[in-house]
């Protein structure tokens, strides 16, 4: 009765998955993918009939994925340490020390807490029968829980009432099991999201993780090691004891003093105050060496020895070359199994032999003789299609799909009550990961029963509750903004300035023009430092409105203030960030009806966007002194921009008082370079434009400061202000 409601509940969705889609649109749910060594941010496919799993069948999962989870732990501890089960002769040794994922270097440390696995990610698939086989374990660095957590809001919004009649589990405390993980393994300090930048793949689940649990988004950059402890480097300075790593970054790249020296994303003597005990880092490094596709095959009789259970879950039968008979009947059977490089990971590597023709086949069997180690061999898996929406004809079409279960491990071991169902785009293929173009769908746990379910709801919320107040609290505190990001801050005021301002200076312009002063944009162009020699008007328009390719376009400004916005998801929050979204939508949009400069109404989108955005900020509780760095780029470049197009000086004081009120914000603080730069450049500037009183007044306001802002000569500036605009009036 309760799959049939949820089936009931998920036609639904497909009448909304456009509105769906869209919510995920405007709040940048992406997925980056390197294609011929190029970055391509785009957005993650989502396909709205969910995966629906029944009570006590995800009830016998659970089991079976913290039994397996439990002995991957216990394998990671026993390898780093005493080597009991190579000792007793369980796993061969040469498959353990020949592991890429084995680090040496890590040799004899014990993690705080005892655990290596805080977050696994266990991809399953379910054979035609229903029988679930495990294909991978991920301990490393799993991604992909943030898109089912995100999506299911979006869900809950669109459907409410069909929710609240179909008990489904709920799905929103994973970032609080994430965090008590983080809490339980803490040594001294702040929690830490590192990441190594905005153009990684995940770069999305990273920020918005660290939102969502009170962790500080930090790159490797804003942490340095010192007296064998890790530090968070404030943009004044400051330093901020880490207690937990949350990295999503390679083992080979986390420190280049123990690890890759060439790494320039890195923290060097990272490692050295980890094996001091002085900082977590989750997942642990050297947790490679238990997800290696070769140890793999030894799982079931992990669970067996540090266990003593048999295993409830199955591996899919599997062939070792390196093993005589086994190598054998691989080579036998090459047409009728797939062959895993035991390197590569993201479903690189994969090669079904029924794929290859005779000579592919033959050259596939040398390198398998030659390296046996590298590969291992399965059985193909005939699992399970499930329905998808074709999004080019709107019809239900069969596709093949896996499970990633996410299972986290503090206190106790958890497993998350939903997953990340990834499926394939294109008919019949059996690899379905993100890395490969596929897409995602959520994952719905039944409830035993609705007073279980209601029960279980209650419990779960009042931690959330303790994390996401923690959250808030992160978010509006400047103790923990890097120099970095205080330029992100000033930079994304700028950025939304420059694209409402130019945008709304614009129209007097095209009014001329329509009224038959054909070169009327000219003084506009000149003014913004853009070429005038464009043959006529609709070329100019393009250039300046839609070419993404040209940096001086309001195009490229309104990706570059989305560049800098993603950045700041954890400090400002989604609910704010998702308005720049949304002007880049506008601005791509638009650009679609630019070959016959049609509607440019539709400009007016983007620039309500903006107000609304920078209306978002100032009334929201985000810290006064983040949205002070915001505000002060954005009147640095009104100032800019207004003497650029020669206004009346009458209108440039209230964005110079209100630059100056912005300012006494920052009373006492570090003067930012940014700010003293942008500042000191637009004096330069101004006498040039014929507003040399106007540089001196700037000159005032910026001399003297040192090192610190001082809110009495900030004063002085607003009364300055307020003289001259009296002296100006009749």
């Amino acid at each position: 009765m309760a799959e049939t409601s949820a089936q009931k509940l998920a036609a639904e969705l497909v009448n909304r998955r456009e509105a769906i889609n869209r919510e995920l649109s405007r709040n940048g749910v992406r997925f980056g993918i390197y294609k011929n060594g190029t970055y391509h941010d785009q957005l993650f496919p989502y396909d709205p009939v969910p995966r629906v799993i029944a009570s006590d069948e995800f009830d016998e999962l659970e089991r079976g994925l913290k039994q397996r989870v439990n002995a991957l732990n216990a394998y990671l501890k026993d390898i780093y340490s005493d080597k009991r089960i190579i000792h007793d002769g369980i796993i061969p040794e040469e498959y353990v020390y020949t592991s890429a994922g084995y680090f040496p270097q890590v040799n004899g440390v014990t993690p705080p807490g005892g655990i290596f696995a805080h977050i696994a990610g266990e991809d399953l698939v379910q054979g035609e029968d229903g029988q679930w086989w495990v294909l991978e374990d991920n301990l490393r660095i799993p991604s992909g829980a943030s898109y089912p957590l995100f999506v299911r809001d979006i869900e809950r919004r669109i459907c409410p009432t069909l929710f609240r009649d179909v008990h489904i589990r709920d799905n929103r405390a994973y970032p609080t099991l994430l965090r008590k993980s983080m809490d339980f393994v803490s040594t001294e300090g702040i929690a830490v999201v590192l990441t190594p930048g905005r153009y990684n793949s995940a770069f999305f689940e990273h920020a918005y993780l660290a939102e969502k649990t009170g962790a500080v988004l930090a790159f490797p950059e804003d942490l340095e090691v010192e007296g064998n402890k890790l530090w968070f480097v404030d943009y004044s300075g400051a330093k901020h004891r880490v207690g937990v790593v949350y990295r999503r970054l390679s083992d080979e790249y986390l420190d280049p003093f123990a690890f890759n020296p060439d790494s320039v994303i890195g923290v060097p003597g990272l490692l050295s105050a980890y094996r001091a005990g002085n900082v977590a880092i989750m997942n642990a490094p050297g947790n490679g060496a238990a997800d290696d596709k070769a140890i793999y095959y030894f799982v079931p009789a992990m669970i067996q020895y540090y266990l003593h259970e048999d295993p409830i879950l199955k591996n899919a039968p599997t062939y070792m070359p390196m093993f005589e008979s086994d190598r054998k009947e691989v080579l036998d059977r090459l047409g009728e199994l797939v062959i895993k490089d035991v390197a590569e990971a993201g479903g690189y590597g994969v090669v079904f032999g029924s794929s290859l023709d005779a000579a592919r086949r033959e050259e596939l069997a040398d390198r398998i003789k030659a390296e046996p180690r590298r590969f291992i061999a399965q059985e193909v898996i005939q699992f399970r299609d499930l329905t998808v929406i074709d999004p080019a004809t709107g019809e239900p079409v069969p596709r093949k799909a896996d499970l990633r279960a996410f299972v986290v491990t503090g206190k106790d071991t958890h497993v998350w009550y939903s997953g990340l169902t990834r499926y394939s785009s294109i008919p019949g293929q059996m690899i379905v990961n993100s890395s490969q173009g596929g897409g995602f769908k959520d994952t719905w746990i039944m409830a035993p029963d609705a007073q279980s379910g209601v029960q279980e709801d209650a419990d779960q919320s009042r931690d959330r509750e303790k994390i996401a107040l923690a959250a808030e609290a992160a978010r509006h505190s400047l103790a923990l903004v890097t120099s970095s990001k205080t330029d992100t801050l000033y930079w994304l005021g700028r950025y939304t300035e420059r694209v409402f301002t130019t945008i709304k200076r614009f129209f007097p312009f095209y009014d001329q023009v329509m009224d038959t002063d054909v070169d009327a944009f000219r003084p506009f162009a000149r003014a913004l430092d853009l070429p005038e020699d464009f043959a006529d008007f609709d070329t100019f328009i393009k250039n300046f409105l839609y070419d993404a390719g040209n940096p001086d376009s309001v195009h490229a400004a309104i990706k570059a203030a989305f560049n800098n916005a993603v950045i700041l998801r954890p400090e400002l929050g989604s609910d704010l960030l998702q308005y720049v979204e949304l002007a880049l939508t506008n601005i791509v949009d638009a650009s679609k009806h630019a070959a016959n400069a049609d509607d440019l109404y539709k400009q007016r989108d983007i620039t309500d966007d903006l107000l609304a955005f920078w209306g978002g900020i100032e009334n929201s509780t985000v810290d006064p002194t983040l949205k002070a760095f915001i505000f002060i780029g954005k009147y640095v470049e009104r100032i800019d921009l207004y003497t650029r197009f020669g206004l009346p000086k009458e209108q440039l004081l209230p964005p110079l008082r209100k630059l100056a009120s912005y300012a006494m914000t920052l009373d006492g603080m570090p003067l930012p370079q940014c700010f003293a730069n942008g500042v000191r450049w637009l004096i330069g500037q101004m006498p040039v434009r014929g507003y040399g009183e106007l540089a001196d007044t700037l000159k005032t306001f910026l001399n003297g400061f040192g090192d610190r802002i001082s809110a009495s000569r900030l004063r002085d500036i607003g009364m300055i202000s307020a003289m001259n605009m009296d002296a100006m009036k009749p």
